[in-house]
């Protein structure tokens, strides 16, 4: 089943969900660039185990907001990529990197 998502989104919303999603992914790359010159050392395992996880949630935003992007260049920004069907627009508003409907997502957590 082939459906045209890109048609079915309006596309100045479509064109502000691009430029808020390149936003994000300068503020992140941004922010990614500063944890890694600020890799030093500074003795407290604490702080490291901080870094790290700092740096890991980063890149994750970073892969989830090029995801999107190219979603959006290739025309299947807002179809599941389980089921096919399109993600309401709602949840795109609120999570505007998801790849998955509702239900799809739920089955993925499990």
């Amino acid at each position: 089943m082939s459906i045209d998502h890109r048609r079915t989104l309006d596309q100045s919303w479509l064109a502000d969900v691009r430029a808020s999603l390149a936003d994000d992914f300068a503020t992140q790359t941004a922010r990614l660039r500063e944890l890694t010159e600020l890799n030093a050392d500074t003795g407290d395992p604490g702080e490291a185990h901080n870094q790290a996880a700092l740096l890991v949630a980063t890149r994750q935003n970073i892969e989830q907001i090029t995801g999107a992007l190219s979603r959006i260049s290739d025309g299947t920004y807002g179809a599941c990529q389980r089921c096919g069907r399109s993600i309401p627009a709602e949840r795109l508003d609120i999570l505007p990197h998801a790849r998955f409907c509702v239900p799809c997502q739920e089955k993925q957590n499990r």
